[in-house]
């Protein structure tokens, strides 16, 4: 079944409030130990999550206004900005993070079916429906939460979302289980077969391997 606005808008509440979680009370010793992502701290990742709030809300405010507002000034900006993050002290970064992921979630709300249906472009510049954005936080989210390395794995995601990523990326990646004209999927759990896609590590037994995404 294929998800729906009302599927990614809950995903996207669900998904932040598990990132927040796992990264609360993190120490500063914490943010400093290394996360799933090479060569990323937890406190760069934090930072990206939070950027990532601030960027797709600017998305947001296009689709309400129609004010052309990309999601970032170009890409050594968003580099910048999550160095900058990765710089923050522990509260600096939590405040930043509680911070935009409210105002994205007060900004989504607030958008009508007709502002739903707005095209905006993304980072990568592909022009899509505003109704994408909150997809694209549920995903930040949920995998980032993952990758905190704060005891969150893809076993505890939601089955629908695991269902919804597994598509999405399976059909970036030219992989297809249900097209003999594709490689099919491995077999193996959900939560498993979501974290190969998604080139995380994964329990899955002569799967090749996939390089990063998200």
């Amino acid at each position: 079944m294929a998800r729906t606005l009302d599927d990614a808008v809950r995903w996207a509440r669900e998904g932040t409030d598990l990132f927040l979680d796992a990264a609360g009370g993190l120490t500063e010793a914490d943010y400093d130990a290394p996360c799933l992502l090479p060569g990323w701290s937890r406190r760069h990742l934090v930072a990206h999550v939070a950027a990532n709030a601030d960027a797709l809300g600017n998305l947001v405010h296009w689709a309400a206004t129609g004010e052309e507002t990309p999601m970032y000034a170009s890409p050594e900006e968003r580099a910048a900005g999550i160095e900058r993050g990765a710089r923050m002290t522990g509260p600096e970064l939590a405040e930043w993070l509680a911070r935009s992921s409210g105002e994205l979630r007060t900004a989504m709300d607030a958008l009508t079916e007709r502002q739903w249906r707005a095209e905006v472009v993304t980072a990568q510049g592909r022009s899509v429906p505003a109704a994408e954005v909150p997809w694209m936080r549920s995903r930040e989210t949920f995998v980032h939460a993952v990758d905190l390395d704060r005891g969150t794995s893809f076993a505890d995601l939601p089955g629908g979302f695991l269902d919804a990523l597994i598509t999405d990326i399976a059909a970036k990646r030219g992989l297809d289980a249900a097209s003999p004209n594709e490689q099919s999927l491995p077999d193996g759990p959900r939560p498993e077969v979501a974290a190969w896609l998604a080139g995380r590590p994964h329990a899955l037994a002569d799967a090749p391997t996939l390089g990063p995404w998200l």
